[in-house]
């Protein structure tokens, strides 16, 4: 009887470095598959849009690009929209599926479907393996549960570890259970109003990966990675790195090849150091699990904030009393990326001068960012409220000076029409917002 694999593609649309899918092509058949668990206009439990319009132009272009990269090797990607815990147990059960193969989430959801669908397949192999992160669970230092409680104790003890290289691409894979269109047999995204220099998939992903570390960027990063508005001073790894479609052993070898020609120095450093962030949060969710969505997060006592919609909406709109903020808000919306000190800001907005629960700003950059992370978005916003993994607690930004010191000409106010139009925000009942359980 032959032998026949199914792996199912979440955030590792790549053929690049990609250890499970190696694994996963050792059958006879092999299913590939991707799963849109959701509608992408479906509201979610805080009543936004799960998948806002960038996010799935983004999605879409990256299946697209994985479809065309599988046609030479005789493959194709199926792609689904459902639950997935219904969708791959009809595809196990109908074409006697003997293994199922996958990358390691870090979000609890992703790992109660994982569970699910053993339970329901118990003669079933379920192998996931890493994808997504720097290092593999035993070259840590240290178990999951004695991970440092912050970044910079974390940083200290892993930033001189031995790292993997990244494996090579994929080149051979065995024959499909069936034979699929070449084209996505799901809803093409709507075209956006604002042109993006971002495009989905491993091949655009790839050749910024190639243009990054051929220039002199690098070299600077520490001392522009502050800009609010321009491409080439910080890297724009991130919506890449989020998706999949570039791996981040593929660009710490793209940074140490940089480093050789060109030199290390402070600002090469930090472009590992980001990464490192980014590996810290992968490890925190892991740890933590639920509390990573708990409104008290690490903490014993729950943030002094109040629910007001209006607030909310305002500030989702960039119609706040502080311009530096509203201008995020509108280029967040438009382009469906913000710069790093533009996400502190507007954090620290809607915690401090709104008084509003941080979850609903961490949900609202799940609908609208390009770099959406479970780990590092949900791990970032507790870090600001002040009830993650800053032993110093609250970050309370005095937007005024910030503002003064990053657009001291206010051209990125102006150019995203963030001028304040709303002198003080309104206190209004709270009886239509939504009630979730804490």
């Amino acid at each position: 009887m032959k032998r026949t694999h199914l792996y199912w593609f979440t955030q590792d649309l790549r053929l690049d470095d990609h250890a499970a899918l190696l694994r996963a092509a050792q059958c006879d058949r092999l299913l590939l598959v991707y799963c849109l668990d959701t509608d992408p206009a479906q509201p979610n439990r805080y009543g936004l849009q799960g998948l806002g319009p960038h996010r799935w132009r983004f999605l879409h272009q990256g299946l697209q690009d994985l479809q065309q990269q599988l046609k030479p090797l005789g493959q194709t990607l199926l792609v689904l929209q459902g639950s997935p815990v219904k969708q791959l147990s009809r595809l196990i059960t109908e074409h006697q599926v003997h293994a199922v193969f996958s990358s390691e989430p870090a979000g609890t959801d992703e790992q109660r479907i994982w569970q699910t669908l053993q339970q329901k397949h118990d003669s079933v192999s379920f192998i996931q393996l890493n994808t997504y992160r720097l290092f593999e669970q035993e070259q840590l230092p240290f178990s999951l549960s004695a991970l440092p409680e912050t970044f910079s104790n974390f940083r200290k003890r892993v930033e001189t570890l031995d790292l993997l290289p990244p494996l090579n691409p994929v080149t051979q894979l065995p024959p499909p259970v069936f034979q699929q269109p070449d084209d996505l047999l799901i809803p093409a995204p709507l075209p956006c109003n604002h042109e993006n220099p971002f495009r989905g998939g491993a091949t655009p992903g790839l050749q910024h990966l190639s243009d990054y570390f051929a220039s002199q960027a690098p070299q600077t990063y520490k001392i522009t990675r502050n800009a609010l508005d321009t491409w080439e001073h910080s890297t724009k790894f991130s919506p890449w790195l989020a998706q999949g479609s570039l791996s981040v052993r593929r660009i710490l070898s793209g940074l140490r090849q940089h480093e050789h020609s060109m030199g290390a120095n402070e600002s090469t450093y930090w472009i590992y150091f980001e990464l490192l962030w980014r590996e810290y949060f992968q490890w925190y969710a892991l740890k933590h699990k639920q509390r990573l969505f708990n409104f008290s997060g690490l903490r014993s006592s729950r943030p002094l904030t109040s629910f007001y919609p209006q607030r909310f909406r305002s500030w989702c709109e960039g119609n706040t009393p502080y311009a530096a903020v509203n201008a995020c808000m509108k280029q967040l919306k438009a382009t469906g990326y913000l710069s790093n000190r533009g996400r502190q800001w507007v954090a620290s907005c809607l915690v401090n001068e709104l008084q509003l629960d941080w979850r609903y700003g961490a949900a609202y950059f799940e609908q609208q960012l390009l770099d959406y992370d479970v780990a590092s978005n949900w791990g970032n916003w507790q870090y600001l409220a002040g009830v993650g993994a800053d032993p110093r607690g609250l970050r309370h930004f005095n937007l005024h000076k910030q503002a003064q010191e990053y657009d001291p000409d206010g051209s990125f106010i102006q150019r995203w029409g963030g001028q304040a139009q709303t002198p003080y925000m309104d206190s209004v009942d709270a009886a239509d917002w939504p009630i979730l359980r804490h």
